[in-house]
């Protein structure tokens, strides 16, 4: 990952680059069709939740939003920047504060689920319509074989 991506936290009931990772997302909806959430949900998510950030040049380029149960509400990389290792480095964020981290992807996001499971991800069950357009999901668990410290390990091994 580049030397000049500052990483910061963002507490819960915080404002904080809301709208920034709202416009984070919504430029990968419109690039890649996921990520589809009404404003009023993901708001209220992402100020409910703690928000891993990094920032480049004063701009937001990556965000994993997690629940206190290690559940990752929204986890977000500027397309421009895949393959840096932002992504990875937010999941081992979240590994790093809970005994399990869980999410779901869409069955059809075929880029997210291949980086969930490089990552070590294992999918758990599938789910109907579980999204507001009716789209279909994938429950996932970084695999429960190894123990957290050594799944941080791994993250940043890999």
């Amino acid at each position: 990952m580049s030397v000049n991506i500052d990483s910061r936290v963002v507490m819960p009931g915080s404002d904080d680059l809301v709208e920034e990772a709202w416009h984070l997302k919504e430029e990968i909806n419109r690039r890649e069709g996921v990520l589809k959430q009404r404003y009023d949900f993901f708001t209220d998510a992402y100020r409910r939740s703690k928000v891993h950030c990094y920032v480049q040049a004063g701009e937001l380029v990556g965000f994993a939003s997690v629940r206190r149960d290690g559940y990752i509400l929204f986890l977000a990389v500027s397309p421009d920047l895949r393959g840096e290792g932002i992504g990875k480095r937010l999941v081992a964020r979240v590994a790093e504060d809970h005994d399990t981290v869980t999410c779901h992807a869409r069955t059809t996001n075929e880029n997210a689920l291949q980086f969930y499971e490089h990552l070590g991800f294992e999918i758990k069950r599938r789910i109907d319509d579980y999204y507001e357009d009716s789209g279909d999901a994938y429950y996932l668990k970084l695999g429960s074989d190894v123990g957290i410290t050594d799944k941080i390990s791994d993250l940043m091994r890999r």
